[in-house]
């Protein structure tokens, strides 16, 4: 006998049909006026992560909200991440409940903005964000520029509709967003260059949601915990040397640049060789060492130079 109970899959299946923890984040856009709106979001995850020309989120949103007509009109947005604060969540409620203008909503905004670091015309971020990904619509994507002719219906858009990018559904829509900045505070910006510490870590809540027709779940922040990768999950030297003298004819490794990769997964060895070689051959580097190693490691190579 199962030890589970079937519960029926509704609309908002994430919430109402289930316990599904989300991020808090406030999507700055652009609107009619040339002023800036903050709107509360939660359903925005990392798209594009690897393997591609660009690094992408996906938004999802009713079409009719001010933040999804300020996408369709100007294509672009800021994710603000806030930290854990029963205050700053009150007011991230207020600013995703749906039925106000930009204008009247934003009249009363608790939160300070500054402007982005990306060039053009831009939103601006929240000032106490502890990070913001400043991005573009890509709408080359499924042809979705097509949708910015369907813009100001707010009672629902009559077919057709996207499969994931654009609009998708009488009330909704998708965005693939294209990340074109990560600003970060210092404190989080050390921790990521320098190593992590769990005293570093942003105080992040989860959010699980509208429910009862009445409240907003979040949960506050606790220290977050570093496990260790399993006993014999690591990859042996000689298994690392083996791959990298076979990875490219030109390009070889040091015995200590490999003892460097003995913790990448089996299964992404081969991936990180090739980035190393990638990366070594834009340098003009013949033999990778420890010191290489560290560059190619380091999230901010750029900025350190």
């Amino acid at each position: 006998m199962s030890s589970f109970k079937d519960l029926r899959i509704v609309d908002n299946f994430y919430q109402t049909s289930a316990f599904f923890p989300m991020p808090t984040m406030l999507i700055s856009t652009i609107a009619d006026d040339g002023s800036t709106n903050l709107g509360a979001y939660s359903l925005c995850f990392p798209y594009y992560i690897a393997g591609k020309d660009y690094y992408a989120m996906l938004l999802e949103s009713r079409n009719s909200s001010n933040t999804a007509q300020n996408i369709l009109k100007r294509g672009v947005c800021a994710i603000n991440f806030i930290e854990d604060s029963k205050d700053d969540f009150r007011e991230a409620v207020r600013l995703g409940f749906p039925g106000e203008t930009s204008k009247e909503k934003m009249a009363d905004c608790k939160f300070k903005l500054e402007p982005g670091q990306c060039e053009g015309t831009r939103p601006l971020v929240v000032e106490k964000a502890y990070q913001v990904f400043e991005c573009t619509w890509d709408d080359s994507l499924e042809d979705a520029f097509e949708d910015r002719a369907r813009v100001d219906q707010l009672e629902g858009i009559e077919p057709p509709y996207r499969n994931f990018n654009g609009i998708t559904s009488k009330f909704g829509c998708h965005f693939i967003l294209k990340v074109d900045k990560i600003l970060i505070k210092e404190k989080q910006y050390e921790a990521i260059v320098t190593g992590v510490k769990a005293s570093a870590f942003p105080r992040v809540p989860v959010d699980y949601g509208y429910r009862d027709s009445a409240y907003f779940w979040y949960t506050k922040f606790r220290r977050p915990i570093a496990v260790k990768i399993p006993a014999g999950k690591e990859a042996d030297l000689t298994t690392v040397i083996y791959a990298a003298d076979r990875i490219d004819p030109d390009i070889k490794f040091t015995d200590e640049a490999c003892a460097m990769m003995t913790r990448v997964p089996r299964v992404f060895l081969k991936v990180a060789l090739k980035g190393c070689v990638d990366w070594a051959r834009k340098n003009n580097v013949t033999l990778i060492t420890p010191e290489h190693m560290k560059i190619i490691n380091d999230k901010r190579t750029k900025e350190k130079k």
